[in-house]
């Protein structure tokens, strides 16, 4: 049973399972334990929400997978988008990603999330 409310907490004693959203090639330090402690996942795959985490790394999005929002818990991230606007986002901020957009990722300080995600 799935309760109708719940609270997303990145220091839950949930588990956390190892993420491959990062490229492995684009960690810029020796820290490479990308993590996702999932909270809900719809059955059709349709709506996903967490936490992620992932230390510092550099990567191009070509076409962002999903329509995501996220609000930085700790860390920080900068994102460039097609047309070379720069955006630095840090704790407490929040972040839309339209599905499909091109843009660079740069997670500059380990970054935890809360996610929410819709296909």
């Amino acid at each position: 049973m799935i309760n109708n409310t719940f609270k997303i907490d990145p220091n839950a004693a949930g588990e956390k399972k190892p993420s491959r959203l990062a490229p492995k090639a684009s960690f810029t330090t020796d820290a490479t334990d990308e993590t996702t402690m999932s909270f809900y996942a719809a059955e059709n795959g349709s709506v996903s929400s967490g936490v992620w985490e992932c230390p510092p790394c550099k990567f191009d999005v070509p076409s962002y997978p999903v329509n995501e929002m996220m609000t930085i818990v700790s860390g920080a991230l900068t994102i460039t988008n097609v047309d070379g606007v720069v955006e630095t986002f840090g704790p407490g901020e929040v972040v839309f990603a339209v599905k499909g957009s091109k843009m660079t990722w740069e997670i500059t300080e380990r970054l935890v999330k809360y996610y929410m995600t819709s296909s």
